[in-house]
């Protein structure tokens, strides 16, 4: 029997895929202890779990720096979860004193237990709520200007408050060495391998085991009419414009709409419903999408994962960097739609699109034979047991690296010789355009370089 202490952030994105995998454990005789948040608490009791709050160590925050939140700000949520590492320091010291866990299994972006697993040298695994991102799959993000606009100005900000952290024994250079997982982090990922971008740039540090969720529902499509579900997720869901677009756009069609509009938004906002659309402030989505043949979605990793699940294709409406990366691979393997026109016309164009064309509803029962075939809750509570777990297998990151680091000191100095040869020997207007060209040139030759090296690597691989 294994001690795991169980931590992660008080959201619902990242709290749920955490809880099929504390069942898990706990049937199988293991002790858990879940340090979440009260909102959090019967859900996690009943997998069992010992629920051990944590709500009266979060930070009061502002007006204003609840909008930052509820608007994503990576900024805001840094410098919240420092602060809330440093409320919790002298609480999780008597934890581990007293509960001595054997394992930590935290989600990725929860510092206080990351950093205390590695404070307490915890053996550690972290819960990735979203795909497995490295050098490689982060070119799948596409952030707009405002979250790079965030990140530059919230720099300086979050190194100042990293400092604080010091002094109780955390150690830690930047908040991306607290976020980004590295090659030789033990890791469960909530989806395949064949939906992961750039699958094999991971070793087996990774454990892909596909959507971690309790329901043991099958898609259930045969029905009188189409159904179209609508849900923006539980943090920007207050969308009143939106979900009025989606009204108009849906009244007149032969089907049912279901909208789950969330907590924070007045149902009065959404105007009279017509009689084919109901609006709630929450469903079972398992349960919803079992029975859908649209969802139009936010892209949050949980919603796509459950529609896939459930064999139910998609519009495609994502809204931060991470949902973009989601959208975009849902989109290649041929389940979804982009929402790009989100007006009345464009968004009854792209639902009927989606309800006249097999292909799309094919390509999402594919996922969902792919999804069901991983193995879930029962993979993950294995690969936590046996953590640490070790790996000889070749580093793809690694390997490609190396050649980064070689590239980056050779074609300066190539593209300076070049520059100073054609300048003694023609003109020094032509070597320095030409030492300018190959400057700008250096990035795209860089990936160019990158992309062979990573490819000679994953064949080597794949012969051993």
């Amino acid at each position: 029997m294994k001690r795991i202490a169980f931590f992660c952030i008080p959201a619902h994105g990242h709290t749920n895929p955490m809880l099929p995998v504390a069942a898990e454990l706990v049937k199988r005789g293991d002790s858990v202890r879940f340090y979440s948040f009260d909102e959090f608490r019967d859900k996690i009791e009943k997998t069992g779990a010992a629920f051990i709050s944590c709500t009266s160590f979060l930070p009061e925050v502002n007006e204003e720096q609840m909008a930052r939140l509820m608007n994503v700000s990576q900024t805001e949520m840094t410098l919240q979860a420092i602060r809330t590492t440093l409320s919790m320091n002298d609480f999780l010291e008597e934890e581990f004193k007293r509960f001595c866990p054997d394992v930590v299994y935290t989600d990725s972006v929860c510092f206080w237990g990351k950093l205390n697993a590695w404070k307490h040298h915890v053996p550690m695994v972290c819960s990735t709520s979203t795909f497995a991102f490295n050098q490689l799959s982060s070119k799948y993000m596409k952030q707009s200007r405002a979250e790079v606009r965030d990140m530059m100005l919230g720099l300086p900000k979050i190194s100042k408050e990293l400092k604080t952290l010091r002094p109780y024994g955390y150690e830690v250079k930047s908040a991306l060495a607290l976020v980004a997982n590295n090659n030789q982090t033990d890791t469960v990922v909530y989806t395949s391998r064949r939906f992961q971008p750039y699958a094999e740039s991971f070793t087996s540090h990774y454990r892909f085991v596909g959507p971690s969720v309790f329901s043991e529902l099958l898609p259930q499509k045969d029905k009188a009419r189409p159904l179209i579900y609508i849900s923006l997720g539980t943090v920007i869901n207050d969308r009143p414009d939106f979900y009025r677009k989606c009204i108009a756009a849906l009244r007149d069609m032969d089907a049912d709409v279901i909208i789950s509009r969330g907590q924070y938004m007045d149902e009065k906002k959404l105007g009279d419903l017509p009689d084919n659309i109901q609006a709630f402030e929450r469903v079972d989505q398992l349960e919803v999408l079992s029975r859908a043949d649209v969802f139009i979605t936010h892209c949050g990793m949980n919603s796509v994962s459950e529609s896939l699940y459930m064999a139910t294709p998609m519009a495609l409406y994502p809204q931060t960097a991470e949902q973009h990366a989601v959208a975009r691979r849902t989109q290649e393997v041929g389940a979804g739609v982009m929402l790009a026109d989100d007006s009345i016309e464009g968004i009854r164009r792209t639902v009927k699109t989606l309800l006249s064309d097999q292909q799309y509803a094919k390509a999402a029962g594919e996922c969902c034979e792919d999804f069901r075939s991983c193995s879930g809750a029962k993979g993950a509570a294995e690969f936590i047991e046996n953590a640490p777990h070790t790996c000889d297998g070749i580093d793809p990151i690694a390997e490609m690296n190396k050649v980064n680091r070689l590239w980056s000191i050779i074609f300066p100095i190539l593209a300076t010789l070049i520059g100073i040869l054609l300048g003694t020997q023609i003109s020094w207007g032509l070597g320095i355009t030409v030492g300018l060209a190959l400057g700008v040139l250096s990035y795209p030759l860089n990936t160019c370089v990158q992309k062979l090296r990573y490819n000679a690597v994953i064949r080597k691989m794949k012969t051993q």
